[in-house]
């Protein structure tokens, strides 16, 4: 049985504590506003990490530590709180007591700043030009230089049951780029629960693992593509096709081949098969 803190018990970080609660380990989840009904298998310890004071009464004999928390908002300042000012409270807090877990970092393949509609892999550079992905980026390097069984994944585009900006987009006919295609890279909320899982199981049984994992499903697909698609599912207006470079920032296509070589199967390998599921359980 292993003594895991997750940070950030939002819908990601309560699936994975109960599936490894599940699975017999001792879960601690730090979130900073717990759930009055409390899962019975599941310590929660309240606090802000970007508050240093929160954190003072915080055990720090955890084995694995996983990263999870998410931002108030899209600026500046909220991902200063997490991924500068939070991540730092945090491991001042372990380094005070003398304690050095092995952490799995939720990333974001935002850190990669391709706007081409380049394939990427973890081996691509990533040096974004937005202030909140050179935080996360900063973040990253910060946990890989403090101990090399660290562990960073970067997300896609997460999507599932109360992810559902796409299906809102899809029902208001808007503008895309149809040609130069605008790529999108999405992952399910499940296989983010699973990969999660999957990375720490192999860690625990001792195979050596990479310190970066890209986690994206197997269809980088055009937007157009990807909006008709829903469109037509929900017998709604097609999409307008927007002027060419009308569609500005980041726009790359992202390889999951490292972690697929490791063994990992998508629960959902393309977007068709996870909004069809989202579609039919919405109604819509």
């Amino acid at each position: 049985m292993a003594k895991i803190l997750i940070i950030g018990c939002g819908a990601i970080g309560l699936q994975l504590a109960e599936v490894l609660s599940a699975n017999g380990h001792q879960i601690t989840g730090l979130k900073r506003h717990p759930p009055v009904l409390q899962p019975s298998k599941i310590n929660y310890f309240t606090a802000d990490i970007s508050l240093r004071a929160n954190l003072e009464d915080l055990d720090a004999d955890f084995k694995h530590v996983f990263f999870i928390a998410s931002t108030d908002g899209r600026n500046e300042k909220s991902y200063r709180d997490i991924y500068e000012i939070g991540l730092d409270n945090l491991l001042n807090r372990f380094s005070q007591s003398a304690c050095n877990p092995d952490w799995i970092f939720v990333s974001s393949t935002s850190v990669y700043g391709q706007s081409q509609g380049e394939w990427v892999d973890e081996n691509s550079l990533a040096q974004p030009d937005n202030i909140t992905s050179k935080l996360i980026r900063q973040a990253e390097q910060k946990l890989m230089d403090a101990n090399p069984n660290n562990i960073i994944v970067r997300f896609a585009g997460i999507y599932g049951p109360g992810r559902e900006y796409l299906l809102r987009m899809a029902r208001q006919a808007p503008l895309i780029q149809q040609d130069p295609p605008y790529f999108t890279n999405r992952i399910h909320q499940d296989d983010c629960v699973n990969v999660l899982s999957f990375l720490f199981e192999k860690r625990l049984i001792g195979l050596a693992l990479e310190q970066c994992y890209l986690a994206s499903d197997d269809d980088p697909a055009p937007l157009w593509n990807v909006i008709s698609w829903l469109a037509e599912r929900m017998n709604c207006p097609p999409p307008v096709i927007q002027s060419a470079g009308s569609k500005g920032g980041m726009n790359k296509r992202c390889i999951n081949t490292r972690l697929k070589a490791l063994g990992y199967q998508f629960k959902y390998p393309g977007y068709k098969e996870g909004y069809s599921e989202l579609i039919n359980k919405t109604g819509n």
